[in-house]
């Protein structure tokens, strides 16, 4: 059987599950904490006081969406 075939049977270990999950979570606290980290950094180069939070705010909204989208059951095709 070819690895395209649609009859193939999907096998996953379970740590290889875990590891799936740590990725994902790593990822969207690193999305909730860099665009604050990125904001803050431009506050200090320029002298604004304005980008810090809207970056942290930013981050929170974009990890909050993504964790929504991850709770939905996946889409039948």
């Amino acid at each position: 059987m070819s690895e395209s075939s649609p009859r193939r049977r999907q096998t996953t270990s379970p740590v290889g599950e875990g590891l799936v999950w740590t990725s994902r979570i790593m990822a969207i606290g690193l999305s909730m904490f860099l665009p604050g980290v990125a904001g803050t950094w431009l506050d200090d180069r320029f002298g604004w006081q304005a980008f810090g939070p809207l970056g942290f705010l930013l981050g929170f909204l974009a990890a909050l969406v993504w964790l929504t989208r991850l709770t939905k059951p996946p889409r039948a095709s």
